[in-house]
């Protein structure tokens, strides 16, 4: 059966194809290409806050893309002369006490990688980021439109266009095998001047 992927962060790293060129199997479609977004996220986050050389980062390790995420960052924050403290949250049990942690270690900026369990419980995030006065970046403007800060990320409603011409390639009868797993070609920046202000 074939499997068309509208934003899967690291297809090839993950296992879940061979290769972007040639994925093999039954799987295609579109990345959202997360490797030089999310050092990109932590560019704009020296930005807003050029002082800051301690940046905390939140990802759920449950999700097998969020790790290699996590070394990314880590890998470009010394050009940005910042240290990274990373923090996993593995369900919403763990939210309140990570919290704890984080707000004990006074990062001075806040990453927060993208996961379904953080769009969940956003309520959360912003209530303890507002609290702690902590400048956060966010993976999808979604956030950005409940409350957050800023988001830097790929634009899914280009992705979702374009996954349609996947399913009809497959559907006229292209073998997903043949059809190069694409990347994003539309990112956005979002920036609440409510949330700034605050």
């Amino acid at each position: 059966i074939p499997i068309v992927i509208v934003t899967s962060p690291d297809p090839v790293g993950t296992g879940l194809i061979a290769s972007l060129d040639h994925p093999g199997g039954n799987v295609t479609g579109l990345s959202d290409f997360h490797g030089g977004v999310v050092t990109k996220r932590l560019e704009l986050l020296k930005d807003v806050v050029p002082s800051a050389s301690r940046d905390a980062v939140l990802l759920n390790p449950a999700n097998r893309s969020k790790p290699l995420q996590l070394k990314d960052i880590q890998a470009a924050a010394p050009a940005f002369r910042v240290t990274i403290i990373s923090f996993e949250v593995k369900g919403p049990d763990d939210i309140n006490n990570t919290f704890t942690t984080i707000a004990k270690e006074r990062p001075e900026a806040l990453l927060v990688v993208g996961d379904r369990l953080f769009a969940t419980h956003q309520k959360r995030i912003f209530e303890f980021v507002n609290k702690s006065r902590l400048p956060a970046i966010y993976s999808q403007r979604g956030y950005v439109d409940a409350g957050g800060l800023m988001s830097y990320g790929t634009n899914f409603a280009d992705q979702y266009r374009r996954v349609a011409t996947y399913v009809d390639k497959i559907l006229k009868g292209a073998k997903p095998a043949d059809l190069p797993v694409e990347q994003p070609t539309k990112f956005e920046l979002v920036i609440s001047l409510k949330a700034a202000k605050q």
